[in-house]
């Protein structure tokens, strides 16, 4: 292991958790005594966007991890709070809340598209930017496909298949099944 960092900060809303999202903690946790995952849009209400509470996914990640390395991944919840500087600073709060202040903290993650513009509002940790990691997935897709009925087996590593499939056969996911297949698909980035 090396010990470059204590921590590296990971965000994201994994919704679902799938192979980049695997593929990055595993370098992370070679970077990095521990990782934090910044759980986005944490909030209590589940819609298609965000089908899966804060609970659910820290279970569905996991799940994907042996026990030595689940004790290196810690969590921190963000809520939606639309406003780049609140947010921004309620993430480093939220950091500080785990770490020391004479920790080595970096941030992990790949500037994939506009939507990753939030990387740069940590300037004070170092960034550890990764390129393109299995073929450049997206959430978005197999979401979409999973309520469609699908599984798409070669996005997700195992501990988040057997998740999706359990989740399949409960009454939440038929009512966001539905929602989905109801309403205007324009908003589901």
């Amino acid at each position: 292991m090396n010990d470059k960092f204590d921590y590296l900060v990971f965000i994201g809303r994994f919704q679902p958790f799938h192979l980049a999202h695997l593929q990055t903690i595993r370098i992370a946790l070679k970077q990095s005594r521990n990782i934090i995952l910044a759980l986005g849009s944490a909030q209590n209400e589940r819609n298609i966007k965000n089908p899966f509470t804060v609970d659910e996914r820290e279970q569905m990640i996991l799940s994907n991890f042996s026990a030595e390395d689940q004790q290196r991944i810690k969590f921190v919840p963000v809520i939606d709070v639309y406003n780049d500087e609140k947010w921004q600073k309620l993430v480093k709060s939220l950091v500080a809340e785990i770490t020391l202040p004479s920790d080595r903290i970096g941030l992990i993650g790949h500037f994939k598209d506009d939507s990753s513009y939030y990387l740069k509002f940590f300037p004070e940790w170092e960034m550890v930017e990764l390129d393109s990691l299995h073929g450049s997935m997206s959430a978005t897709p197999v979401r979409e496909a999973y309520y469609r009925g699908e599984i798409i087996e070669s996005a997700f590593p195992a501990g988040t298949s057997e998740f999706l499939h359990k989740f399949k056969e409960t009454p939440i996911y038929l009512q966001l099944q539905h929602k989905f297949l109801t309403q205007d698909k324009s908003n589901l980035e």
